[in-house]
């Protein structure tokens, strides 16, 4: 045999209150981290708005202080005109002036010069290109211009370069940045400590619920005190409240049931131990004695037996393991076990399943052959010999119908109501059998599981023998 596969770890589940803070928190922080992304963009975007302004600008100045004198180009630049358009402290504008024949006129050679400055549609007109490039591997913002020279004997564009590094610009981004980052910071963190606040106070009932149960002692059912409870958490206490009602039910009907049961095996063990030591003294004749304890241990059989039944059918409501279940079929095969008993007696049994009819029931098998039997166990036991019972089965369009029916002595009014407590036998009558008293209570469980109902009545009303008439009514299952 091979070892078996181990078995999954079980499922974790984040708490109610790490729930809430992440639900509420994590869409605030992407937000913001978002919100950073589209600021910074923003912000360069601008940054590169306004120092563009300033480098056109210079370059156009730059393009006025040229002059074409006897066919040469003069050119002449005060370095104020690079302060007169710098963008601030800490920028460091530099220019190139190229020739008609691509000659340095002035400026800085170090710049590259462009043959075609990429002309892209632009603000400032169609003959200034702005661009980003590489300056001896540092990033720089370049604006080119074609300035029109045009003489008596020459003309053509002048290219003017004005360069600037990129830093200026994502130093004042990152500074826009980092002030409003400092202003969102000091947001999400009031955010956070009045979420936490709100989280925890919202949460409060629930954690005084919890050490209210806590602190009760394990025997303590009692209801739940539900006044203070918010209108969300009552209904969780309603239905707390009703589970330790059905607990409180449940237990006592036990600590009930097993009283009674000790009760009533008390009597067969006391008759047993009487009879073995009546044997012991030799005051009865072993044949007879042999058949009393016989008879006592079948008592004492049955009645254990009763009493596991009872305790299956309160074990198999809890599961609620239930499938499609036809009656008619379940109470033929009881008949046939009970034949024999039957037999015994010489009793005209009939079986009546209205034709046509589809006695479908949901319900664990076990539970309707127990009911059947015990129903039919109850009419051969009180039904004299010779005597007539039977069984008739009918469904209608919501429920099912059975009917178990003898023409036995019948149960008095008086004791009627009583009749489906565990070790009622009072409804016994002189001259007949005694049974354990859990036969009807062991059909009132089953049929209270299946939601269904169970009365009494007379088989034949005003007769010496009127006999009994067990009526049950389950609900029928609906074909899909």
């Amino acid at each position: 045999m091979g070892t078996p596969a181990p078995s999954a770890p079980p499922k974790r589940y984040l708490s109610l209150r790490t729930q809430l803070l992440a639900g509420i928190l994590a869409p605030i922080v992407g937000f913001v981290a978002v919100d950073t992304v589209s600021l910074y963009r923003s912000a360069l975007d601008a940054a590169h708005t306004a120092y563009d302004r300033q480098l056109v600008a210079a370059a156009h100045s730059i393009g006025d202080m040229l002059r074409l004198e006897r066919g040469k180009l003069e050119l002449t630049v005060p370095y104020a005109v690079l302060e007169l358009h710098h963008a601030g402290a800490g920028t460091a504008m530099s220019y190139r002036v190229s020739g008609l024949d691509g000659e340095l006129l002035g400026g800085d050679e170090r710049l590259p010069r462009i043959e075609s400055p990429p002309l892209k549609p632009s603000i400032y007109g169609g003959l200034v290109s702005v661009y980003d490039t590489e300056v001896q591997q540092e990033p720089m913002r370049m604006v080119a211009l074609q300035q029109p020279v045009d003489g008596h004997d020459r003309s053509g564009l002048v290219l003017i370069q004005v360069a600037e590094p990129m830093a200026n610009r994502r130093q004042l981004a990152q500074g826009i940045l980092w002030r409003t980052l400092a202003m969102q910071s000091v947001l999400i963190a009031c955010v956070v400590a009045a979420t936490i606040f709100v989280v925890n106070r919202a949460l409060a009932p629930l954690q005084s619920l919890r050490r209210e149960l806590d602190a009760r002692e394990g025997a303590d059912l009692s209801p739940v005190a539900a006044s203070g409870a918010p209108p969300e958490l009552r209904p969780v206490v309603d239905s707390l409240n009703q589970l330790m009602q059905r607990l409180r039910g449940l237990l006592g009907q036990q600590q009930r049931f097993v009283a009674d049961a000790a009760h009533q095996l008390r009597t067969p063990l006391a008759v047993l131990n009487t009879q073995l030591q009546s044997g012991l003294t030799g005051d009865v004749p072993p044949q007879v004695l042999m058949s009393e304890m016989l008879g006592t241990v079948k008592r004492a059989t049955t009645l254990s037996n009763h009493m596991l039944s009872l305790a299956k059918v309160e074990q198999l409501r809890q599961r609620g393991d239930v499938e499609p279940c036809d009656l008619c079929d379940v109470a033929q095969q009881v008949a046939v076990e009970l034949s024999p008993l039957i037999s015994e007696k010489n009793l005209q049994f009939e079986l009546q399943c209205t034709p046509g009819c589809t006695p479908m029931v949901e319900a664990h098998p076990w539970m309707l052959g127990e009911l059947v039997s015990n129903l039919l166990h109850n009419a051969i036991r009180h039904t004299p010999a010779d005597g007539l019972l039977g069984i008739a089965i009918a469904s209608s369009a919501e429920h099912v119908m059975l009917e178990c029916w003898d023409s036995g002595p019948g149960i008095a009014d008086s004791v009627r109501e009583h009749a489906f407590e565990p070790f009622s036998t009072a409804s016994a009558a002189p001259g007949h059998a005694t049974g354990t008293g859990l036969g009807l209570a062991i059909c009132h469980a089953i049929v209270e599981s299946l939601h269904g109902q169970i009365a009494l009545a007379d088989h034949q009303p005003g007769q010496p023998n009127p006999g009994l008439r067990v009526q049950v009514r389950l609900p029928r299952l609906r074909e899909t």
